[in-house]
């Protein structure tokens, strides 16, 4: 079988956690569960992993467990306008092609059938979009003592018309961007872009108002929920999937959130009274979930943010969670988060 194909499987007894590394190293958000012999299993997408996450399974469950079976194979005897249409209809990566003894033998790749400007996108969401852009980035110095930090280069453009592009695709065309250090530059870049598909509205902060004391200065443009993104994140994600999932458990605000795990290469102990050893662990591995700086926000929510006030958006959180409002955390793997707020982790996805 084709090397290709042969790093998309795992085996049934692969968990969740480990099913999340696969992803990352290989690059595909979807996964073929298959014994040794190649007899199928299922299929797993980072749908099902993150449904999973949600509904506080533990991120050592055998991923078996959350696989759906249904329509999402191909038979070796399929016309290839079959496949296409299976493959558009639940968006598939790809699609695995089983022979009549229930094994993998083939897989047929999105890019494979479908001609990118062909494809109608049925996940369009539209909603405005918060860039909060007005910081020093003391964290990049030297580079933003020229350059505010959304100017920076980032791939063939900058970092702001990188997360711009990564909204546009689920149809978000309504930009505000919260600038205060070097607004006259960013103000003038957007400006020598020409003419664009989509609306920018730049708001000054007078003094840095935190992560969200700017966003109160919104109260009357923004009606709909919404996203507010940092300036020095890129999130590989469909953003459709982050609002439905804040529609569906009726949020207030959503957090996005990435699984990050660690391994200790040392055994670790917990002791108790008088030293008695209570637990031994040889090299666990511990995961936690970190605030990647994204969110989707219910409009009513920028009443309550303080006027001309230094105000993070944890303090909002706190009020949100203090009064018992729904607060949500939407999971996404390591690697679709790209921190690039500091130099080191710049410098990384810059040279790389």
């Amino acid at each position: 079988m084709d090397t290709k194909i042969q790093k998309l499987i795992v085996a049934p007894d692969t968990s969740l956690s480990a099913a999340l590394r696969k992803m990352d190293e290989i690059g595909h958000k979807l996964l073929i569960i298959a014994d040794e012999t190649l007899s199928f299993h299922g299929l797993l997408s980072i749908g099902d992993i993150q449904r999973a996450i949600i509904a506080d399974a533990g991120l050592h469950s055998p991923a078996t467990q959350f696989v759906r079976k249904k329509l999402r194979i191909a038979r070796s005897t399929d016309n290839i306008d079959n496949i296409k249409k299976q493959i558009l209809r639940y968006r598939l990566e790809y699609m695995p092609v089983l022979n009549f003894d229930e094994k993998v033998v083939d897989v047929i790749f999105w890019e494979d059938i479908i001609a990118p400007d062909t494809v109608e996108v049925n996940n369009q969401i539209g909603l405005p979009v918060v860039i909060m852009a007005g910081g020093f980035g003391t964290r990049l110095r030297p580079l933003t003592n020229i350059l505010p930090k959304p100017l920076l280069p980032y791939g063939e453009t900058t970092i702001l018309e990188n997360i711009i592009e990564r909204f546009r695709k689920f149809g978000c065309t309504d930009f505000h961007i919260s600038v205060n250090y070097k607004a006259e530059l960013i103000q003038f870049y957007l400006d020598s872009l020409g003419e664009k598909d989509y609306d920018v509205n730049l708001f000054s902060e007078d003094k840095p108002l935190g992560t969200a004391g700017s966003l109160g200065l919104l109260q009357d443009r923004l009606t709909t929920p919404f996203f507010v993104s940092n300036c020095d994140i890129l999130i590989d994600q469909d953003y459709s999937a982050v609002y439905d999932y804040h529609k569906k458990h009726h949020n207030e605000l959503t957090l996005v959130a990435s699984l990050k795990q660690y391994n200790i290469p040392y055994g670790t102990l917990e002791s108790g009274v008088n030293g008695e050893l209570l637990s031994l662990k040889e090299k666990p591995e511990l995961t936690f979930m970190i605030n990647c700086g994204m969110y989707l926000l219910e409009p009513h929510l920028l009443k309550e943010i303080p006027e001309d006030t230094f105000f993070h958006i944890t303090h909002l959180i706190e009020k949100i969670k203090e009064r018992d409002g729904k607060v949500g955390v939407f999971p996404i793997s390591e690697k679709s988060w790209i921190d690039i707020g500091e130099w080191p982790l710049y410098s990384k996805v810059l040279f790389q």
